[in-house]
């Protein structure tokens, strides 16, 4: 009996996986059989727009957190393909934070020169893992949507690549049920002119909290209250935006703040995160952390200690990404393979304790930062993933910091040099505050 790989997802951690096979098959190794379950109609993951939110026309929860008018919000050089560059797909040099689709149709070209689609099952959820001691195996339950139709297979081992930012975090404020407008999480938000006009208040201070009041801002909304738990983010904002402590409750349409300030308000985001959640999972097999950079019992971030035929990629708080994805990916592929042995569970877990009491000493973005490069070079290491210039990443991430507190609302202006081509990138034709299209035809035409 050949050996059987199921994945599970096909976003980017996915594809990375199937890459990481493509590109061992091309250098002459025999492969396993394998297959990639998908709960989306497409691949692509949180990139894979759509304009439901709730449920899908299957009753489906909507695996997408994108909403039109997002741009990159760091640099693409910071998440380039090692072994598949921006300048490869486009035939150019293009500027550093594209708008969604840019980036969606530059993860799929990759894969769909890979001819790795055959190996993909669309609308095809997993509803159960279960593992056997006696045969060693995995047995995989799934859902053909448009079929109708359970079934099972067994397999050598599995991959968790369904991501971790589709399941919202959604926190209950005193006054909710009786608030005089609409109150949404950012993973349903999906047009910043629906707020046109209108007093924003936005709970929250991560990247989509951040990136969804500066698309409300662009779009035309009156005024953004931004609320934060422990500390304000700190950006020179424009006139019509404030940072306030916790919200306390809400009464009509007047929020409540902690520090005794109120503000009238039309909408409420909650931009407070997602979950990891993997009802497929029993409870022996299933991760559980909070969003953060070193997440326990996975050894070098990926192997699941307690059954390493258990694999999950993408499981961190993010600053590296794309290459990130891959770095884990070819790792796994070659325990797979055979070609790379895992130590004791005791030494796994060693490993995985002396990274999180680093983790737990940093301060600041700038240590995250080069704390997840550090990451990045030991997985790179490990396998023939094409290595790149870690710490020019890192220095990248750095003038992007630098530049955000700088000019907030102006930073997706700047280029950087790729670090994979050496090629200095463009500037984008038009400032990011007019640059009201977001389309890929748009973005690319530099006329």
């Amino acid at each position: 009996m050949s050996t059987r790989v199921a994945v599970i997802g096909a976003g980017p951690s996915g594809l990375a996986q199937l890459r990481a096979f493509k590109s061992a098959e091309e250098k002459g190794a025999d492969i396993p059989e394998i297959v990639c379950y998908e709960r989306q109609e497409d691949w692509g993951g949180i990139w894979n727009y759509t304009w439901r939110t709730g449920t899908d026309e299957y009753g489906e929860p909507v695996h997408c957190s994108m909403y039109r008018y997002l741009w990159s919000n760091g640099p693409k050089e910071c998440l380039e393909f090692a072994d598949y560059t921006f300048e490869q797909h486009f035939g150019k040099p293009i500027p550093s934070y594209p708008p969604r689709a840019v980036l969606f149709d530059y993860i799929k070209g990759r894969v769909e020169k890979s001819d790795v689609r055959k190996w993909c099952k669309f609308r095809t959820p997993v509803r159960y893992v279960e593992y056997s001691d006696d045969t060693g195996r995995f047995t995989v339950t799934v859902d053909d949507l448009v079929a109708d139709n359970v079934s099972s297979d067994e397999f050598d081992y599995v991959v968790v690549a369904s991501g971790h930012f589709s399941t919202p975090n959604v926190p209950q404020f005193e006054g909710f049920e009786t608030f005089n407008g609409r109150v949404m999480h950012a993973h349903d938000f999906r047009d910043a002119l629906e707020f046109k006009g209108k007093d924003i208040l936005i709970i929250g201070t991560s990247y989509s909290a951040e990136d969804i009041g500066s698309q409300c801002y662009k779009y035309g909304a009156k005024s953004i209250t931004c609320s934060h738990r422990t500390a304000p983010m700190g950006f020179h904002w424009p006139e019509n935006w404030q940072e306030v402590p916790l919200l306390t409750r809400v009464e009509g349409k007047t929020a409540h703040f902690k520090d005794g300030t109120t503000q009238d308000v039309d909408a409420i985001i909650l931009c407070t995160g997602y979950l990891h959640h993997f009802p497929f999972l029993p409870d022996d097999l299933r991760l559980k952390t909070e969003n953060r950079l070193w997440p326990l019992d996975l050894y070098k971030g990926v192997f699941w200690e307690n059954n390493p035929k258990l694999m999950y990629l993408g499981m961190q708080d993010q600053f590296y990404t794309f290459n990130m994805f891959d770095a884990q990916a070819w790792l796994a592929r070659d325990y797979m393979l055979g070609r790379y042995t895992l130590p004791s569970k005791h030494e796994m877990t060693k490993h995985s304790k002396i990274w999180r009491a680093r983790e737990e000493k940093l301060e600041d973005d700038e240590q995250m930062i080069w704390f997840q490069g550090d990451y990045v070079q030991e997985l790179i290491d490990e396998t023939d993933y094409p290595s790149f210039d870690v710490e020019g990443v890192n220095k990248t991430f750095m003038e992007w910091e630098h530049h955000k507190h700088e000019d907030i609302m102006g930073f997706r202006n700047n280029a950087y040099k790729s670090l994979m081509t050496g090629n200095m990138q463009p500037k984008h034709h038009t400032p990011w505050l007019q640059a009201m299209d977001d389309s890929k035809e748009s973005y690319l035409d530099t006329k």
